[in-house]
């Protein structure tokens, strides 16, 4: 008998862009390592301290950053009711004690009446955290100018790119390259350079040992009170704090 929900515990590899698309809801959280996921027009950062919940049916690409160690809870539609079609969050401690719970029960068994209640409690947890979702997300580019933008501000994020130097390089004015920026991102392209630093703050604070301090100048803060006030006005926590939460269960 097929269960309702079930678990999967894997180790993934760096790995390039790849597709994918299931007949369940789909919840994904990182142990340790980090993915990128992109979907609707937008990117995700996902790394020990958020999750995913990814409504079936709903195609999702998907770009493992460094070697990876997820856990994966997939349920049948009728179990949960997605809030969108994906949602990225932070996860809280009682989710992350009913992940680990969850962890025994793969695809191959079914659900007696314990497990199905863990599992039921998880999609409780799920949906109310999915209601409060991460503000850090970056929208894709529409235009092959605006790519081109975004690629030479990521490229720079340790120094102080120049806006009018971009828009040269891409062959449009400040003026025009800045309407595009409000009209195919919906933000500023100052806006844009913060997501994208912080971004790349929360990757490195999940992945590697550069203390807070090292990781501000690295992404082009130049004091640390700014990157924390940044960091907090995009995530809802301190660096310290960020990094605290994203262990391994």
């Amino acid at each position: 008998m097929t269960a309702g929900a079930y678990c999967i515990h894997r180790r993934f590899e760096s790995a390039g862009p790849t597709q994918f698309r299931m007949d369940r809801h789909y919840f994904v959280y990182a142990l340790s390592g980090t993915m990128r996921l992109e979907a609707d027009g937008h990117r995700w950062m996902l790394t020990p301290a958020r999750g995913a919940l990814i409504a079936s049916g709903h195609e999702v690409t998907v770009t493992i950053l460094s070697p990876l160690t997820s856990a994966a809870v997939l349920f049948e539609p009728s179990l949960l009711t997605p809030v969108g079609p994906l949602r990225v969050f932070d996860v809280s401690p009682l989710c992350r004690e009913l992940v680990r719970a969850c962890r025994p029960w793969g695809p191959e068994h079914g659900n007696d009446p314990y497990s199905r209640a863990i599992f039921l409690a998880l999609a409780a947890e799920i949906c109310r955290l999915s209601e409060t979702p991460s503000l850090c997300i970056v929208p894709f580019a529409g235009s092959r100018s605006l790519m081109q933008a975004i690629a030479l501000t990521e490229d720079a994020i340790a120094t102080e790119p120049c806006f009018e130097t971009i828009a040269k390089a891409v062959g449009q004015s400040s003026r025009t390259l800045a309407r595009r920026f409000s009209k195919e991102m919906g933000m500023t392209w100052r806006e844009t350079l913060r997501r994208i630093r912080i971004m790349k703050a929360i990757e490195l604070l999940a992945t590697s040992k550069a203390s807070v301090t090292e990781i501000a100048f690295s992404v082009g803060y130049a004091s640390l009170s700014a990157f924390n006030a940044a960091f907090r006005d995009l995530v809802g926590m301190s660096p310290s704090e960020y990094r605290q939460s994203a262990v391994d269960l």
